[in-house]
């Protein structure tokens, strides 16, 4: 499964990408998951990700990014403020579940 994150710039988001990841892997899910900027939405998301997650500091970007996924058939979701942390693996994995069922 590919999982594209968009936060502000693409980088702070990567103890979450590896909270993701490590959750994935104890469920026996291969998952490829990448953080990119709100500015390098429109370049990534027809790049054949399952699905597009939101992070919490750019929430008022959601409907803009939304847009964008749903133009490319993409589910599109925000991540829970509170599985934006290092501990938040479960929370985000059952949202990407659910955004992709």
């Amino acid at each position: 499964m590919k999982v594209l994150f968009v936060c502000s710039g693409g980088m702070s988001s990567a103890i979450v990408v590896n909270a993701l990841k490590k959750e994935a892997e104890k469920s026996g899910l291969e998952m490829q998951v990448h953080a990119i900027g709100t500015g390098e939405v429109s370049d990534e998301i027809s790049k054949g990700w399952d699905v597009c997650m939101v992070a919490p500091q750019i929430r008022h970007r959601f409907d803009q990014v939304k847009k964008e996924a749903d133009q490319a058939g993409i589910p599109c979701g925000p991540i829970p403020p509170q599985a934006y942390t290092p501990l938040g693996g479960p929370t985000l994995l059952k949202t990407v579940r659910e955004l992709t069922e």
